[in-house]
């Protein structure tokens, strides 16, 4: 045979492998696109089961998904049995009657639904608020009642309303409609009861347009409010250049108040009014910056005293203080210390009624525990739990069982420590009662009444089991609606693994979860993606069945990849020790344990082709995935980073602060700018240019440094898009076709277009 036989043959040999693999990676995205988010719930019923609690009952009603549509279901406490809310076929003839149009009796579209009692719903339908007597289905129009305008407050017995105009407050009497000011020397920048915000905006080619809105703290007996006054005018601005405008050839500059960590922030002052006199008293204690909100004023039984807290900058240190709201004297009540930071995401108070004392959650142990307090000399009387494990929060006191009930996870022997669990401890601490005995992560809802508590728990691996227990003793009173994953499955859904792996010391167990495609085959290697995000705030690694399936991690991993995701030492819901890694230390982004455990992984699971490993992330794990490629190259090989805050000296306050504490050298040690000549990998930049969450500057600043430093890497800025960047198609695609093309080796389809979402 000839030579150029030879070639003719060997050229179309390659000619039509490279169609064939091409032909497999394009089937590979149309199964990825088929997993997003979006598509994905398609295929599933009644993973989640919302309750809608009667008010001051043991009653709910909540929506069950069907094959054809979906059906209102009603716990009658009393019968302890669940059955339809009510007749949907009538309710449609009537809907359809008062609408002139044939409504489908299993898609109802019931606006505002309330149970005013058993037996009578309201709902709105259009622009009519009907009442249904649920007896002998006769209905009723009523009056719409309009909503408070954002600027306007209404007191829970609907007698007054306080209302924001130019800067200063207004009273009227709705009964009379009149109108009285309350305030006279608000300002711009220094007005009475402004919500704090980040992220409101300003249209710099408009010029400062007033656009109130207004948040206060009524007393329940609605003699009296409470509210801040902000004042701003020291903070300075961030911009951001619109350079796709809704109409016109002109780009548009916008701007928002952002204190930079280390900067003027806004100041809080708190005021009380009595609606009554019409006095206002300014509270005696001095302004002071609060990025949080962490426990805003609330209001005791009394009805004549509140309480509220406050960080020092820095956050090593938390005050609650008690304030009378008819002379304004404060009395501060208890001190939160630590030698690393407060966690504000720990901090809970619930007070008893007659304010003899409060409970208080605290890691000053080691260990987030509650506390019960002293409430005259706030000091600690008992700490109620005791432990190696963490209370996420305290979800009821009920003071007739005098019991404490809460979540917390680890403290269950051989279980995964993040399953939430719900206990209950009385009062004394001398018995912690177990409500919720499966080794699942459970999703927990109390009634107003105390008697009854949802329960919706799963594992990533196993579907949602929904129930409704007593709070005698957790036992199952009833099953609610059932979780359906039969058409998942049937798509070649393919479960992630949960496992766990030692940290860096060799001691510490840490936890995360493995993602494989569909056509997963353990006889063949495949590249490896960490998908991060080592925020000390939150823990990253799905718990729950909901969210894993809806991860996009499914979606990436459906591409042909293993996706890892770790919770490395420094991240949340662990012991203080564990949390504490992280202080002054985010540049750690928890590389060291990730890589120690993708080893570990390694060594059982010869599929995982630690060669080629990519890491991905969004926000705080934009910055990670940049990090990594600067302080691992060796390991880590390509990176997709979006929307990073990558200098922490450029992001809002609170959250640097935080964690990093006050700004130092160490700020700019940790910085991705200070590291750009380190590049080696391949990197993509992602921004939304209207993100007014991470400014784009971020990235755009990480950029010039990179250029200055000659590196090779690609910024995408995508135009009229803000922080959320995960339901964007062209973002998704842009990720994917990053690590098909440089970790996997393969040519992505060309311009593969994402149908399932909307392009802008």
């Amino acid at each position: 045979m000839k030579k150029t036989t030879y070639l003719l043959i060997l050229i179309f040999t390659i000619s039509f492998g490279s169609q064939l693999k091409a032909q497999d990676m394009l089937q590979r995205y149309q199964r990825a696109e088929q997993f997003l988010s979006k598509n994905i719930t398609k295929l599933t019923k009644n993973i989640s089961v919302d309750p809608n609690w009667v008010k001051d009952s043991d009653d709910f009603w909540f929506k069950e998904e069907t094959e054809k549509g979906y059906k209102f279901m009603y716990f009658n406490a009393k019968k302890k049995e669940i059955t339809e809310a009510f007749d949907h076929a009538k309710m449609a003839e009537i809907i359809g009657k008062l609408i002139d149009k044939n409504v489908n009796p299993d898609s109802l579209k019931l606006n505002n639904l309330t149970f005013i009692e058993r037996g009578k719903i309201g709902f709105q339908v259009k622009k009519k608020k009907l009442e249904v007597n649920l007896k002998d289905y006769t209905i009723s129009e009523k009056e719409k009642e309009e909503k408070p305008a954002k600027w306007q407050s209404k007191s829970p017995d609907g007698k007054w309303t306080v209302s924001v105009k130019l800067y200063n407050l207004y009273l009227t009497n709705n009964e009379t409609g009149e109108e009285v000011a309350l305030t006279d020397d608000g300002i711009e920048k220094y007005e009475y009861a402004t919500p704090l915000s980040w992220y409101k905006m300003k249209d710099e080619s408009a010029g400062e347009k007033y656009d109130p809105s207004i948040y206060v703290r009524w007393s329940k007996d609605s003699r009296k409010f409470v509210c801040s006054r902000l004042d701003r005018r020291k903070v300075g601005k961030l911009f951001l250049y619109q350079s796709l405008p809704d109409s016109g050839m002109r780009a548009k500059v916008w701007s928002y108040e952002r204190a930079l960590p280390g900067e003027e922030p806004i100041y809080t002052e708190y005021y009380s009014f009595d609606v009554g006199s019409k006095s206002k008293v300014k509270i005696n204690f001095p302004p002071f910056a609060d990025f949080t909100g962490s426990i805003y004023p609330a209001w005791f039984k009394n009805n004549k005293a509140f309480y509220f807290a406050r960080f020092e900058r820095g956050y090593g240190k938390l005050e609650l203080f008690k304030a009378d709201a008819e002379t304004g004297e404060t009395n501060k009540l208890f001190t939160e210390e630590s030698k690393t930071m407060v966690e504000y995401q720990v901090v809970n108070c619930h007070w008893r009624e007659d304010e003899s004392q409060f409970f208080w959650t605290s890691e000053r142990d080691g260990w987030c525990h509650i506390y019960a307090v002293d409430g005259k000399t706030g000091l600690v009387k008992k700490q109620l739990t005791k432990g190696e494990f963490v209370v996420h929060n305290i979800v009821k006191v009920d003071e007739k069982k005098e019991l404490v009930y809460f979540i917390a996870g680890g403290k269950e022997e051989g279980r995964d420590p993040y399953y939430k669990h719900l206990y209950a401890v009385d009062f004394e601490g001398k018995e912690v009662k177990l409500f919720t005995p499966e080794n699942a992560n459970h999703s927990i809802s109390i009634s107003p009444d105390g008697n009854y508590f949802t329960d919706s728990y799963s594992t990533i691996s196993t579907k949602p089991t929904h129930v409704i227990r007593s709070t005698k003793n957790g036992k199952v009173v009833a099953e609610l609606a059932q979780s359906n994953i039969d058409k998942l499955l049937e798509a070649g859904y393919k479960m992630p693994q949960p496992f766990k792996v030692k940290a860096r010391d060799g001691k510490t167990d840490i936890y995360g979860a493995m993602f494989y495609p569909s056509d997963f085959d353990p006889s063949k290697k495949y590249p490896v993606i960490d998908g991060t995000y080592s925020g000390p705030q939150a823990v990253r690694t799905p718990k729950s069945f909901a969210r894993a399936y809806r991860a996009a991690d499914v979606s990436l991993a459906e591409l042909g990849f293993i996706v890892i995701t770790i919770d490395g030492l420094g991240t949340a819901k662990r012991s203080k020790a564990f949390h504490n890694f992280s202080h002054k230390n985010l540049g750690d982004i928890g590389a060291e344990d990730h890589i120690s455990g993708m080893k570990q992984l390694a060594e059982t699971h010869p599929y995982l082709n630690l060669e080629r490993v990519g890491i991905y992330g969004h926000s705080a794990g934009g910055y990670d995935a940049a990090h990594a490629l600067l302080i691992k190259p060796d390991f880590y090989k390509v990176a997709v980073s979006s929307a990073g805050n990558h200098d922490h000296g450029m992001a809002k306050a609170w959250w640097p602060e935080q964690y990093m504490g006050l700004p130092g050298k160490h700020y700019k040690e940790q910085s991705n700018l200070t590291l750009a000549k380190n590049l080696k990998g391949k990197l993509l930049l992602v921004h939304g240019d209207m993100d007014n969450n991470v400014n784009p500057a971020s990235s755009l600043r990480l950029a010039a440094e990179l250029i200055k430093e000659n590196k090779d890497f690609e910024l995408l800025l995508i135009p009229n898009r803000n922080h959320g960047l995960s339901g964007h198609p062209y973002f998704i695609r842009k990720r994917w076709d990053w690590f098909v093309e440089h970790l996997m080796g393969v040519k992505p389809p060309s311009e593969y277009k994402i149908k399932s979402y909307t392009y802008k």
